[in-house]
């Protein structure tokens, strides 16, 4: 007992040391954020990732039906239900897109869960948290550099709205590794 709560108080210093140093980013840095960002914007009304999220919407995968997020937490990398968001058509599709800055990208319907992504994330659901809730009223989003927990990695992410016409309908999140910048 003794012996795990220190190994876990000193799991949380080391953290909390990784996450205090992550530099901000340099104005060429932010230039070239700002340019992906404007770049990458047209997957949020690519033909395919619309349908794929109009579809994700309209009829949420049984293999992911009651997912929470204390649920999510608990599994595996290789859990069904992660390999299911990981290695359906529209995950497959964005892994054909990927490029060498991209530390990780996943799409979410407009409730926030995950309809795709090239690994699992932190988090089953963003609902709440600026990188979906902003997309979802038709603009951009981009936060701060930060030691990323599911790619290990510093990374600065943003996200921008799936849009069907000028609806947006979902959100993409795409994490930037910062040492590619």
């Amino acid at each position: 007992m003794k012996r795990t709560l220190l190994i876990s108080l000193a799991f949380s210093i080391v953290t909390s040391i990784a996450f205090a140093q992550v530099p901000a980013l340099t104005s060429a840095q932010k230039a070239k954020v700002d340019s992906l960002l404007k770049d990458y914007s047209a997957l949020g009304s690519d033909p395919a990732i619309v349908k794929a999220v109009k579809d994700f919407n309209a009829a949420p995968p049984a293999e992911t039906k009651g997912m929470t997020q204390e649920k999510w937490a608990s599994l595996s990398v290789l859990s069904p239900e992660v390999k299911f968001v990981s290695k359906n058509a529209l995950a497959e599709y964005l892994k054909a897109k990927r490029t060498p800055v991209m530390a990780e990208l996943f799409v979410s319907g407009s409730a926030g869960t995950k309809a795709a992504f090239f690994a699992k994330t932190t988090s089953w659901s963003h609902k709440g948290k600026p990188k979906h809730d902003v997309p979802m009223t038709g603009k951009s989003w981009t936060g701060s550099p930060e030691l990323d927990e599911s790619s290990g990695k510093i990374t600065v992410q943003f996200a921008f709205p799936v849009l069907d016409g000028k609806k947006p309908i979902g959100s993409v999140v795409i994490g930037l590794d910062v040492s590619k910048l």
